[in-house]
């Protein structure tokens, strides 16, 4: 059994992490009106400190921050704990919140001499929502407090979906509740057999009690398929697009750059730290074989999308593939369970990499459509000169999800890639080898009608926040440049560097390949039209 617990000194820096969001959440709910978008973003910088301190606790060298909730320690009580996978995940997520909310102050602020409106409360509200229970996923120590966060979790997100009220948006809204509740039930069950079995829920616990019996077997199946469908993973997948169809860009940004992240994080848990040893390689194996279908399918149908916003919503079902391809090769067949290394590094680096990225690529996406009230790809022509910024921030984050150096996704594609060598496991190298390829295929299809000339200048239908633009294109160079930040302590140490000719050899092999398959394929776009407005989407 493991040693008792006991909160430890920097250890209320993580009720602060989730309290202080939630806080918030009541008092802008309080005042709301034109008070709560002032509290929020007070708020979002109170809890950016608090990350920004949980993670100089984590530099000191205190990986390991605990807090007893009521002073009683596990299984009586309840832990709040924040290992190496919480302490890399609570800064990222501050960082994306911070952007998405500078961005989001143009499309839900309320300014002096305009009348209050709806969205604009909600959308501030359920974001503080939404991070306080993001942070209760990744500091929870014990498995029903991870279901009471992902419900929180939830219910936050799927009004996001509905924020304009429109029929469509409402019907998007109740097919994703739909299928995050039915993840939940899942979920649940799960837990209960866990606990009937056990008699704990604590996952420090359970990691020690678990056997490979059958109750643990229909639990893990159960907990995972639940998660699964939260997380959006083809063929489950099919709420996802509508959500992001309607939904503004900001609340998209969050909800495919932050919230699927919580039930991905759960299942990581789940495998890695509560029954390491009950997962099979055929099971890893199977998990990731939907990843990489996810990754063939989404990046397939969206090269299909003639809407920028639906292309990037298919991308989204591509890229949660990637998150899932580390299982099979931290599967250590000597041992025969997962084991923390190379392998779950290069996954939880890919999820921050697409965590930046994705949130800056919708928001660019968002831009573009307020600028031309549409988003039709084959009708860009001239958005790259009126636009530089925005279009600048599109290629960025679409080289930074196609794994090029020196992105956030080029160090995890070669943590795998080594993993994949190392475990004889060719065949996930090759997944990760197309997928860049497709990536790249459609961001250049994109970029090469939004650079396409045009005779006279586009004519914009509004104007765009220059403070968007700046906090879209910040995330992108974040993303862009965590490759560099990466290179450091093992396993970080064995990369090659990003910035060496090779490496850029081969990614100009897959620009090249990808622009071969736009070309191809960016027929079937309608034709540019050349200057002047554009109609209306």
């Amino acid at each position: 059994m493991p040693e008792a617990l006991a909160t430890t000194p920097d250890g209320i820096l993580l009720v602060l992490a989730v309290m202080v969001p939630f806080a918030g959440l009541l008092v802008a709910f309080a005042f709301g009106g034109r008070n709560a978008q002032r509290i929020a973003l007070l708020t979002i910088l109170a809890t950016a400190g608090v990350a920004a301190a949980i993670t100089a606790v984590a530099l000191r060298g205190d990986t390991n921050l605990v807090y007893l909730l009521g002073g009683w320690a596990p299984p009586l009580g309840i832990a709040l704990r924040a290992d190496p996978l919480a302490l890399v995940m609570i800064p990222a997520i501050a960082l994306v919140i911070v952007g998405i909310a500078l961005y989001a102050c143009a499309d839900f602020g309320t300014p002096a001499g305009l009348r209050e409106s709806r969205a604009p409360l909600v959308f501030w509200v359920l974001l503080l929502a939404i991070w306080g229970a993001l942070n209760l996923v990744f500091l929870s120590g014990d498995l029903f407090t991870l279901y009471v966060a992902l419900e929180l979790l939830t219910f936050g997100a799927v009004p996001f979906v509905a924020l304009d009220g429109k029929p469509e948006t409402l019907r998007a809204a109740l097919r994703y509740a739909l299928y995050a509740l039915l993840g939940s039930v899942f979920y649940l069950l799960g837990t209960v057999l866990l606990y009937g079995a056990y008699g704990t829920l604590d996952i420090a616990l359970l990691r020690e009690l678990v056997r490979p019996e059958p109750v643990v077997l229909v639990a893990a199946a159960l907990m995972t398929v639940g998660l699964l469908a939260k997380t959006a993973l083809f063929p489950l997948h099919l709420w996802l697009p509508p959500a992001h169809g309607g939904a503004p860009p900001a609340a998209s940004a969050v909800l495919s750059g932050l919230v699927i992240k919580g039930s991905w994080f759960l299942v990581v848990r789940l495998w890695f730290d509560v029954m390491p040893g009950v997962v099979t390689w055929s099971s890893a194996q199977l998990l990731a074989a939907f990843g990489a279908a996810a990754i063939l399918v989404g990046n397939v149908v969206a090269l299909r999308q003639e809407r920028l916003k639906l292309l990037v919503a298919y991308s989204s079902v591509a890229q949660i593939g990637y998150l899932f391809l580390m299982f099979p090769l931290a599967f250590d067949a000597t041992a025969g369970a997962l084991a923390p290394g190379g392998a779950q590094a290069g996954g939880m680096l890919q999820a921050i990499s697409h965590a930046l990225a994705k949130a800056a690529m919708f928001m660019a996406a968002g831009l573009i459509y307020k600028a031309l009230s549409h988003d039709r790809i084959g009708e860009m022509a001239g958005i790259g000169r009126a636009l530089p910024l925005t279009v600048l921030t599109f290629a960025l984050a679409g080289l930074a999800l196609m794994g090029l150096p020196p992105s956030g996704a080029f160090a995890a594609k070669k943590l795998l890639l080594d993993a994949a060598a190392d475990s004889g496991q060719w065949w996930w190298g090759a997944v990760l080898d197309v997928g860049g390829l497709l990536t790249a295929s459609y961001v250049v299809l994109v970029l090469s009608h939004a650079l396409a000339p045009t005779a006279t200048p586009i004519a914009l239908r509004a104007p765009v926040s220059r403070l968007g633009e700046l906090s879209a294109l910040a995330l992108a160079v974040c993303s862009l440049a965590l490759g560099l930040a990466a290179l450091g302590p093992a396993p970080f140490d064995a990369l090659p560097d990003p910035l060496v000719a090779k490496e850029f050899g081969a990614a100009l092999v897959t620009l090249l390949g990808g622009a071969v398959l736009a070309l191809a394929l960016g027929l079937r776009l309608p034709p540019v039209r050349g200057g002047g407005a554009l109609g209306a989407g």
